[in-house]
């Protein structure tokens, strides 16, 4: 499958058109971004990384029932994608209190929760990314009723087989987002990439983060925290 013209640029990918209007390719980068493009940086290799992982993870999801974009990978950096529309709705599931959750509900990080919470932002960078309930999802026709019930089954189906998966690795699972798009014929499937640019995954036994909190709080090590985290991955799948 060749590349052909780019279609977009994100801030952490790229997507190109293919002969095959219905498959777009998606190349990851090494950049960096941090509070909604505010802080900017270089993670070495975290491209190469974040394709490997996303497509393994995502493979793994597909044999478990949970439909996504992902058809194959083709080189080191790139994967081959169905074509979706995007559901402008960011899908963050939550384990364990962190990042924004414990910055505005006044909660310590590190609290586990009794089950998984979920939260809905709207996919907006203009205006920050802003959280919202199903009533505002609606009245902004950002997707129909019977679409975020389906999300919201997937996000959950989502969570069950990650944390089981991370466990087995010593890692676990705090919180991660999500993001899903409609096929053509109007299927809802996991779209995006799931990574430590999108999880937060902390070391069982001794909490060390492992994931992009490293950049987003200069705690350093981030090269070696992302390759750590693979590493750990490779080993179990």
């Amino acid at each position: 499958m060749q590349k052909k013209e780019q279609l977009y640029e994100g801030k952490a990918k790229k997507v190109f058109a293919t002969e095959c209007p219905e498959l777009l390719i998606v190349q990851y980068k090494d950049d960096a971004t941090a509070f909604n493009g505010l802080k900017k940086g270089t993670i070495s290799g975290k491209g190469v990384i974040n394709n490997q992982m996303s497509n393994r993870l995502m493979a793994m999801l597909e044999c478990s029932g949970v439909p996504t974009h992902y058809v194959q990978e083709l080189n080191d950096r790139e994967t081959l994608v169905k074509k979706v529309s995007i559901v402008p709705l960011e899908v963050i599931v939550r384990n364990i209190a962190a990042g924004s959750f414990a910055k505005h509900y006044g909660v310590e990080e590190g609290v586990v929760f009794d089950q998984p919470t979920i939260e809905f932002s709207y996919k907006n960078d203009a205006l920050g990314d802003p959280l919202l309930n199903t009533s505002h999802a609606l009245a902004l026709k950002l997707a129909s009723e019977e679409e975020i019930e389906i999300i919201k089954v997937y996000a959950f189906r989502v969570n069950e087989l990650l944390k089981a998966f991370w466990k087995s690795c010593g890692v676990t699972l705090v919180d991660f987002k999500l993001e899903f798009g409609r096929l053509a014929d109007g299927t809802i499937v996991l779209a995006d990439e799931i990574s430590p640019d999108t999880s937060r995954l902390w070391d069982s036994e001794t909490g060390e983060k492992l994931d992009k909190d490293r950049f987003r709080r200069d705690l350093g090590g981030v090269e070696e925290a992302y390759a750590e985290i693979m590493h750990r991955l490779e080993a179990h799948l």
